[in-house]
Parts: C-alpha cells; sequence; structure tokens
C-alpha cells in the first residue's frame, strides 16, 4: 500500500502471525526495506511479539541472525524492539547474554543502530550498573 498506516497495521500484526516462517522471513527482508520509519517502529514491536510467543531464549538464533543481517533497520528492529532486554524474561535473568548481543554492535556503520544500543545499553544500566561499567 502507498498509505503507510496500512503497512504499520500489516506489520503489526505478522507479529502476531510470525511463527509461520514466511512470514518472520517477510518482515526481516522485506519490511525492513520500507522507507518509512513508522513502519520501522512496528517492526520492531513486531520482532518482540514474535519473540514473546517463541520464548526469548527459543529466539536466541533468530534474534542472533537478525542482529548479523546487512540491513541496518533489520539489525535496529532487534535491539530496539527488545528494550528494555533485561525487562523480558530470560535476558532479565542472564543480563550478560542481553549486553554481549547489543555491545556487539556498539560500533555498527550505522547511526540508527549505534543510537538504538546505546539507548539499550543505558536501560541495562539502570539495573545492572557494574555490567555495563564492565562492558
Amino acid at each position: 500500500s502507498n498509505v503507510y498506516q496500512v503497512r504499520m497495521y500489516g506489520v503489526f500484526l505478522f507479529g502476531y502471525l510470525s511463527s509461520d516462517e514466511e512470514i518472520l522471513r517477510f518482515m526481516r527482508d522485506e519490511v525492513s526495506k520500507d522507507d518509512n520509519w513508522r513502519v520501522q517502529e512496528v517492526l520492531a514491536k513486531a520482532f518482540d511479539e514474535f519473540c514473546k510467543k517463541t520464548g526469548y531464549e527459543n529466539s536466541l538464533s533468530i534474534i542472533d541472525e537478525w542482529l548479523q543481517n546487512s540491513n541496518p533497520n533489520t539489525r535496529r528492529a532487534v535491539t530496539e524492539g527488545l528494550r528494555i532486554w533485561t525487562s523480558r524474561p530470560y535476558f532479565k535473568e542472564n543480563p550478560n547474554e542481553a549486553i554481549e548481543r547489543i555491545a556487539n554492535l556498539k560500533e555498527d556503520g550505522s547511526e540508527y543502530v549505534r543510537k538504538s544500543v546505546g539507548n539499550a545499553l543505558r536501560d541495562i544500566s539502570k539495573k545492572f550498573p557494574e555490567l555495563i561499567k564492565i562492558e
């Protein structure tokens, strides 16, 4: 659709249908190319919905795959979508798992991703200041 609100709504629904591999792949490969920042915000929320439904620990391989994707919007969907990381099950009990994944992108080539990483690390520092200081 040429109407970004329609695309946003579609992506929102994809979050609830993302257990289907084809939909998850479409979100990663196609939705991430949308040039509207609002659609990208909903992509982040849809990715979090996928992880919530699947279980964050069970989603680690997909999280890692998306974090290594060549498209900065895909990487940002993870760093932004899972905020506040240490409020999410699994990462709450394993904050180093979150910090390690996020910190790998602190020198990302995309400023868009770096800002999201900085915000995510700052969020974590409120509960785990010593771990962030070590990082």
